[in-house]
């Protein structure tokens, strides 16, 4: 069983996933269009990554998730199972925001135990009847997948538990890990056996199935996929303790979409991503991308909601059994709060309790009056301290209502038994008040199930027809994630029982006016803001942001869960030594700009100076009459000059191009619009203020520009005080002759005009004033300052400085989102091309040509 799921478990937690054998597939999957096969690794010998989405599009939803949908129950004659809808299962209720005409599949485990003999027959079953494709996993695996990295790792720690000791989930566990990557890796399987990768969507939900979306886009660069957390996502000062923190970073960033119910989740890990990855984030239009090689990972925040129909089902299924009219018979004369809580120690319940004896003990006219009934439902799995809570939670209801209660009074119900939705739903209708003091909680949908239970449905003869005010109260954790819509609410820390205390007081002796507006402005949100409103508002979001994706070329690079997709142009391209060798030898004025750091030189060199080998390919270069080339760096020119002192004929273009010289020979030019710098005195006090206040950050003064770096500060703020910056010497120096800008860790104050597409446009000019318009350009750089060469390029056909049929090179190195069509891998790629146009160059020119060559102007 296992050989046939994965092989070497060591080989997955490291990243070296080996190539799984081919099983026999029993669902039938039907590719629309043919496809590209790419070799990323050995897992991928038989990806397909389709160029285009089919042109018939049947837009299909593969919903992913820990759990199937269904109910499964063992048949009487103990022969084979019996399958039915779980109707209060989240997965299935989200299917009403899709369109009627959206076919949906699900993957997941079951709930219960299959024997291997019966996998095959179950899975044909689901698939025919439910359109459900279930996972099954061998026992050691599920077990160290669920309940040991699930809930013993991830769980407690994104409920901001750190495993200080074993109590608290013990260290970290690798047997676990590499569990939980072939679990991943096995749900994977699953999912490809029905997908069709040009039409279908993916939506993956929740921490179990984190590194899944990895495992599929290695097989499918283009699919669409999104995926949601449904807990919270803690800051990166807890996260960061993970000791597989960059493999799950990296996993979720290969989704289009990653959702989250609250903006706190989002922050956490958009700072995450930018403390550990270094990856920025930007808002734009109302919508926050997070831009990863090319490809804006969409950051959706939306809260999940209820599904209205199923509770409106449950009050009339409550009302046909008497639930409800039991209810209030037996607890006639009482004021309920009620309390509904997983089994769980985030959730809690022992500080309601307390909070509930001490509401009696301070407001004592609630004695005889007032019950709280708590109930808890079963622990999902063996999660950390859940016995030694039960044991409490006990202890306390014993204790205080042995202190406070009375013949034919208990304050406390504590039921520990499983109680049906029904059931749940009359409590709900009977309750004056809701109380939730989880001390952490991704959304918790109690508050909304409660509101709408009070709220009632439309039936004259019902007891909870809308006939007459309907009022309702919620005390809530301001720790949880439905605690921001809900702003009626009375939000409390639950870790002050005295507070909570108040709160459940207030709550209950407010006015029926005051609990009437509570709860009509609560039931405005959550009747609006229900599961369909949500699912439909993520799959709109999911197309738009595939939408760009495809417009785009992608390559898979990388290895392990270092794989990540790089998003292109479609006409971006690796530049060809024999394509620009042609169009080099055929051209008869040749316009050569190369950036020089992160270009020329690596960035991270030790030694910044050129080596022998690139100033004597410079050398060879300058000499060709048919060649000018320059050196555009935002380097000072005293530096630039001393490197360069042996290239007497190099062009050199110093700090972003405002000096340039032609030669040696010739002297320095200032190309900036002017040459006042009194905004120097005005800019410098403001980054001095901001270097004092940030540990690690300096100020670099260059001859016409000044440059605030915070490289060596902590990343993220470092980002937050960049940014405060930039606003702060924008608004400072808005009447000054100055362009400021942010760039990678650095803020720059220069003067306007100062660019190097302006250098570039010079250069192109003066050729074709002295009679050598260019025919050949090539121009090199990396970063975002090279951007600006790039783009004059492109004008300057139209501006008639070019030839129409001038072959232009525009190139970045890296591959990465450029306005170059072209790009080079590393340096030593454009040191080899280089190399090889120098060997093509006529490096012992004639008189004649010496004569005709091209000066500057002077």
């Amino acid at each position: 069983m296992m050989s046939r799921s994965y092989t070497n478990l060591v080989d997955l937690a490291t990243g070296n996933f080996p190539m799984m054998r081919r099983e026999k597939k029993r669902f039938p999957r039907v590719m629309t269009v043919p496809g590209n096969i790419v070799e990323l690794d050995d897992d991928q010998a038989y990806s397909v990554a389709s160029e285009n989405p089919s042109s018939i599009s049947s837009d299909r939803m593969i919903i992913v998730g820990n759990q199937l949908p269904l109910k499964a129950t063992r048949r009487p004659d103990n022969t084979g199972w019996s399958f039915s809808w779980n109707e209060d299962s989240l997965l299935l209720q989200l299917k009403d925001g899709f369109a009627d005409d959206m076919e949906v599949f699900y993957v997941g485990l079951l709930k219960v135990s299959v024997d291997p003999s019966e996998q095959d027959d179950v899975s044909q079953t689901l698939l025919e009847k439910f359109k459900c494709v279930p996972t099954f996993l061998p026992s050691d695996i599920l077990s160290k997948f669920y309940d040991g990295f699930c809930k013993r790792q991830l769980w407690p720690l994104f409920h901001y538990m750190l495993p200080f000791s074993a109590e608290q989930g013990g260290h970290f566990d690798r047997s676990s890990w590499e569990a939980y990557i072939s679990a991943n890796k096995l749900f994977a399987q699953k999912v490809v056996e029905v997908l069709n990768p040009d039409d279908d969507y993916i939506w993956i939900h929740d921490y179990h199935l984190m590194v899944l979306p990895t495992f599929l886009r290695r097989r499918f660069n283009r699919v669409r996929m999104g995926f949601f957390l449904h807990s919270p996502f803690p800051s990166s000062e807890i996260y960061r303790t993970l000791p597989v923190r960059d493999e799950i970073l990296k996993a979720l960033l290969n989704s289009d979409v990653i959702g989250f119910h609250t903006f706190d989740y989002a922050r956490h890990f958009l700072s995450c991503c930018s403390r550990m990855l270094g990856l920025e984030y930007q808002s734009k239009r109302g919508y926050i991308g997070l831009e990863y090689y090319g490809r804006t990972i969409g950051i959706k925040i939306m809260p999940v909601g209820v599904h209205m129909h199923r509770m409106e089902s449950l009050m009339k299924q409550a009302e046909e059994e008497h639930r409800v009219e039991e209810l209030r018979q037996k607890f006639n004369g009482k004021t309920v709060l009620l309390g509904v809580d997983d089994l769980d120690i985030f959730k809690g319940v022992d500080l309601k309790i307390l909070a509930m004896e001490q509401m009696l003990k301070q407001h004592p006219k609630w004695k005889g009056k007032a019950v709280l009934i708590q109930i808890v439902n079963p622990a999902r799995g063996k999660g950390i301290n859940i016995d030694q809570v039960m044991t409490e939670i006990q202890k306390n209801c014993r204790r205080i209502n042995k202190e406070y209660g009375q013949p034919g009074y208990q304050p406390i119900i504590f039921i520990d038994r499983p109680v049906l939705a029904s059931e749940r739903v009359a409590y709900y209708s009977i309750a004056e008040c809701v109380v939730v003091t989880a001390l952490r909680d991704g959304m918790n949908l109690t508050p909304y199930e409660y509101v709408a239970c009070r709220q009632g449905y439309s039936d004259a003869e019902s007891s909870l027809s809308l006939e007459g005010p309907k009022k309702s109260m919620l005390v809530i954790s301001e720790f949880i994630g439905c605690s921001p819509s809900l702003s009626g609410a009375i939000r409390v820390n639950p870790w002050n029982v005295e507070a909570t205390a108040e709160a459940m007081n207030d709550s209950i002796a407010a006015s029926d006016s005051e609990k009437q507006l509570r709860h009509e402005k609560h039931y405005r949100y959550v009747s609006k803001h229900d599961v369909a409103y949500w699912s439909h508002s993520f799959l709109q979001d999911m197309g738009r942001i595939c939408a760009e994706h495809f417009r785009k070329r992608c390559w898979g690079i990388g290895f392990g869960f270092g794989f990540r997709v790089v998003a292109l142009d479609p006409n971006f391209r690796k530049l060809s030594v024999a394509t620009i060798l042609s169009a080099y030898t055929r051209a008869k004025a040749r316009a050569i700009l190369l950036d020089y750091d992160g270009t020329v030189k690596a960035q991270s060199s030790i030694m910044k100076s050129p080596s022998e080998d690139v100033v004597s390919i410079l050398n060879i270069l300058c000499a060709d009459p048919k060649n000018t080339v320059f050196i555009v760096s935002g380097r000072t020119k005293e530096i630039l000059s001393k490197w360069f002192s042996p290239c007497e004929k190099l062009g050199i273009a110093a700090e972003h191009g405002y000096f340039l010289r032609w030669s040696q020979k010739e002297e320095w030019e200032v190309c900036g619009q002017n040459s006042d710098f009194g905004w120097m005195h005005i800019t410098e006090p403001v980054m001095q203020l901001y270097t004092e206040a940030t540990d690690g950050s300096s100020i670099e003064a260059k001859e016409s520009a000044l440059v605030w770096q915070y490289r060596d500060a902590d990343l993220g703020f470092g980002s937050t005080q960049a940014k405060e910056m930039l606003d702060h010497l924008e608004s400072v120096l808005a009447n000054e002759p100055v362009s400021v800008k942010s760039g990678h860790f650095i803020v720059e104050v220069k003067p306007q005009g100062a660019t190097k597409g302006a250098v570039a446009e010079k250069v192109f000019t003066a050729m074709a004033e002295n009679g050598k318009r260019a025919d050949f350009v090539l121009c090199i750089g990396d970063d975002r300052s090279d951007e600006d060469m790039f783009e004059i390029i492109d004008s300057a056909v139209s501006r008639d400085i070019l030839f129409s049929n001038t072959a232009v090179f525009a190139c970045t190195v890296g591959q990465k989102p450029s306005k170059a069509k072209y790009y080079l891998d590393d340096t030593s790629e454009v040191r080899n091309m280089l190399e090889s146009l120098a060997e093509a160059s006529d490096s012992s020119p004639t008189r004649e040509e010496e004569e005709e060559g091209l000066e500057g102007p002077h």
